[in-house]
């Protein structure tokens, strides 16, 4: 995973950690509004990047590649 992509990842565990109120419950397991957090930001990042696959009806290859560009940003 390039550094990018780690960043962005990176920025949605802290939203999904502030939501949940941190990470690990009591028991030092993960909180579960944390996991349903992170799990729902990254769900609607892909759906951001599959916009357009939607829009023009392009291939489930370069609907992946959509995505993978959207997490990685610019280069």
């Amino acid at each position: 995973m390039n550094s990018k992509m780690n960043e962005r990842i990176k920025e949605l565990a802290y939203e999904a950690e502030d939501y949940a109120d941190g990470i690990v419950d009591e028991g030092g397991e993960f909180h579960p509004a944390y996991t349903q957090k992170l799990a729902e930001l990254i769900i609607r990042e892909c759906c951001v990047a599959l916009h357009p696959m939607l829009r023009d009806m392009i291939s489930r290859t370069q609907g992946v590649d959509l995505i993978a560009e959207h997490f990685r940003g610019e280069e």
